[in-house]
């Protein structure tokens, strides 16, 4: 009897796994129907700028909407995740979940949503185990959706291209990104490549200035670089944007040149259409020999070889896959960075009498400081100007 109980327990067991297999295939079945329809589900209590409108649409909260607009202003102005998490809370603006104090995660979060320029990917994560319920990241394990155009948009997808540029731009500088202020990362040192940081001089007299010097001046080898005020900064750039200015409608035209030619993803998304379908048949394959060797007794060793075959030609479709995806993403961060700089550009109608933050931000890759009678200003086109 003890044996026999036993055994139907396992039996039972059996089948209640079984049954909790059935249910969570049928919702994961279910909300990929969902997904690849374009049906968007949010987390509305977590997310900033959107409340829930009719049929459970994305609409603006105007009041939160100003806040992710501040977000991004405060980076593109040079501010960091920390900065700008710090002045937040300052402010006294709540976080996305209501809470006071702001995480650098939570902007970095906000700033790389696709949802504030209007957009939506789904089946960002992914359940892996229908015990566990855990969700893990959804890297390419199973299909993604991705809806443009979804709802009205926070942000305007060429600020968006522009930030996630600028993103990038700061993640190869040389040494950690500091971004306390508007010159923070954008000033290198021409001797070791690093970058200036600000220093206070006199900071309890009235002799109190800032000044920039080379960060690694005083470690190892010492730099040779000299240090210079922000009012000398500044002046470097007034001449040096005066001296760009003059080349203003060649450079116009040799960007919308750039931004038509090598900016071009028309060739690369049709490669990457190509690749989506070669990974769609290759995984239908594998499916069916999955299939096949389930119900038809064969030879184990020629079905895994066949298997192994199918596998290492899906992985590698998906490689190429997301390296097209990847460049595609570089060509169009570059086209809206070309679009925002000429949009500037257009717009100034002078040479500059006093320095323009706006125009800095937004024109300037980078000031190199060799000595103070060398010094070189690398715009965003590509164009070096050296200042004497």
């Amino acid at each position: 009897m003890e044996h026999q109980g036993e055994l139907l327990i396992t039996i039972l067991s059996s089948l209640s796994q079984e049954e909790s297999r059935s249910i969570s295939e049928n919702v994961k079945w279910g909300k990929r129907k969902s997904f690849s329809d374009g049906k968007v589900c949010v987390p509305f209590s977590h997310l900033l700028g959107y409340e829930r409108g009719e049929n459970g649409n994305l609409v603006i909260n105007p009041e939160q909407a100003e806040t992710v607009r501040l977000i991004y202003k405060l980076f593109m102005e040079g501010l960091s995740y920390i900065a700008i998490a710090n002045e937040l809370t300052r402010r006294q603006i709540k976080t996305p979940g209501g809470k006071d104090k702001w995480c650098p995660t939570t902007v970095k979060s906000i700033l790389t949503s696709e949802k504030m320029k209007g957009d939506a990917l789904l089946q960002k994560t992914y359940t892996e185990d229908f015990l566990t319920k855990k969700q893990i990241k959804n890297r390419g394990q199973i299909p993604q959706y991705y809806v443009t155009g979804n709802h009205e948009p926070i942000i305007t997808p060429e600020t968006f291209e522009l930030v996630q540029a600028e993103i990038a731009r700061r993640r190869k500088g040389h040494g950690r990104y500091s971004g306390v202020s508007i010159f923070s990362s954008r000033i290198k040192c021409g001797e070791c490549g690093s970058y200036f940081g600000s220093k206070v001089w006199h900071s309890n007299d009235a002799y109190r200035r800032t000044i920039w010097q080379c960060n690694h001046k005083f470690k190892g080898t010492k730099c040779g670089t000299p240090h210079l005020t922000e009012e000398e900064i500044k002046s470097v750039f007034i001449k040096a944007f005066n001296q760009f200015f003059d080349s203003r409608n060649e450079i116009l035209a040799n960007l919308a040149i750039v931004q038509k030619t090598i900016c071009s993803t028309e060739e690369l998304e049709k490669e990457q259409d190509r690749l989506a379908n070669e990974m769609q048949v290759v995984s239908e394959m594998a499916h069916n020999a999955i299939r096949e060797n389930a119900s038809v007794a064969q030879d184990q060793a020629e079905y895994q070889k066949r298997y192994d075959e199918l596998t290492k030609r899906y992985e590698e479709s998906k490689a190429e896959y997301e390296k097209t995806g990847e460049e595609i993403a570089a060509r169009k961060a570059k086209a809206s960075v070309m679009g925002s700089f000429a949009k500037t550009l257009r717009k100034q109608e002078t040479v500059l009498a006093e320095f323009d933050e706006g125009l800095w931000g937004t024109l300037v890759e980078s000031m190199t400081i060799y000595s103070k009678d060398n010094i070189e200003v690398l715009f965003k086109n590509g164009t070096i100007i050296r200042v004497n």
